[in-house]
């Protein structure tokens, strides 16, 4: 699959850390499975992973700190 941004890249399987900015804190979520572009490094999630993301989201909304580090494996 070509690169939707710089159309010239491959998209390869990869994974890579997401980051949001909840209301009362801030949220890593490491490992994270994505299609990533070899040449400009854009970043796809399948529909399947962002709604898990949101999931881990809501749940540590909740629940909020300041930071959380989260290994996508261990809470997907």
């Amino acid at each position: 699959m070509n690169c939707l941004l710089c159309k010239t890249g491959t998209m390869k399987e990869s994974t890579s850390a997401y980051f949001a900015q909840l209301k009362n804190c801030y949220v890593i979520i490491e490992n994270v499975p994505c299609r990533k572009c070899e040449q400009c490094g854009e970043i796809l999630y399948k529909t399947s992973v962002l709604e898990k993301i949101e999931d881990i989201l809501d749940t540590l909304e909740k629940i909020s700190s300041k930071i959380f580090i989260v290994d996508y494996s261990s809470a997907a």
